[in-house]
């Protein structure tokens, strides 16, 4: 597997588009500039949600209000989060693609998104049963800190990409 993203790193660094990347020597900067506000957003409208899930914030609006104000926040810093990474990772294959901590923030990124999808689709489908019961606290709760727990996690993988050495 490690063979075959070689090849492809070799491969996309030699494209137009990554040599591009590579010569102008403000687009990454910028890039990296435009993902870092995308985290500072994602990170913010997480924590006002899951600080909400376990009832410490914004206890007088609705979960369902609060989730409908901050979800479409975290779809947008998510797709702007893909794009600049894309972008990113076409400027520098190797430097991510084979890199230990690239590939553990990826793994943590499948499961807070998962997490994520997860906990919204039962706050779109049961929104009164999430405080109701002391189950749906628990779940509620359960779910918040681990959510939060893995984004932190995802900033501290991306921010170790840099000091990872690729072999």
């Amino acid at each position: 597997m490690r063979h075959a993203v070689s090849v492809f790193c070799a491969w996309l660094e030699r494209t137009p588009l990554s040599h591009q990347l590579q010569t102008v020597p403000w687009v990454v900067p910028a890039v990296q500039t435009v993902h870092l506000l995308a985290i500072a957003a994602l990170m913010g409208a997480t924590f006002v949600l899951n600080l909400r899930l376990l009832g410490l914030a914004a206890v007088d609006a609705s979960l369902e209000r609060v989730t409908r104000r901050f979800l479409p926040v975290v779809k947008v810093a998510l797709a702007v989060l893909v794009t600049t990474g894309v972008v990113m990772i076409a400027a520098e294959p190797a430097r991510s693609l084979l890199n230990a901590a690239f590939q553990w923030k990826m793994g943590l990124l499948a499961t807070a998104l998962l997490l994520t999808a997860v906990t919204a689709r039962g706050l779109r489908r049961h929104p009164e049963d999430w405080h109701a019961s002391s189950r749906g606290r628990g779940l509620a709760g359960l779910s918040a800190v681990v959510s939060s727990a893995l984004w932190v996690a995802i900033l501290c993988a991306g921010r170790w990409i840099a000091y990872v050495r690729v072999q």
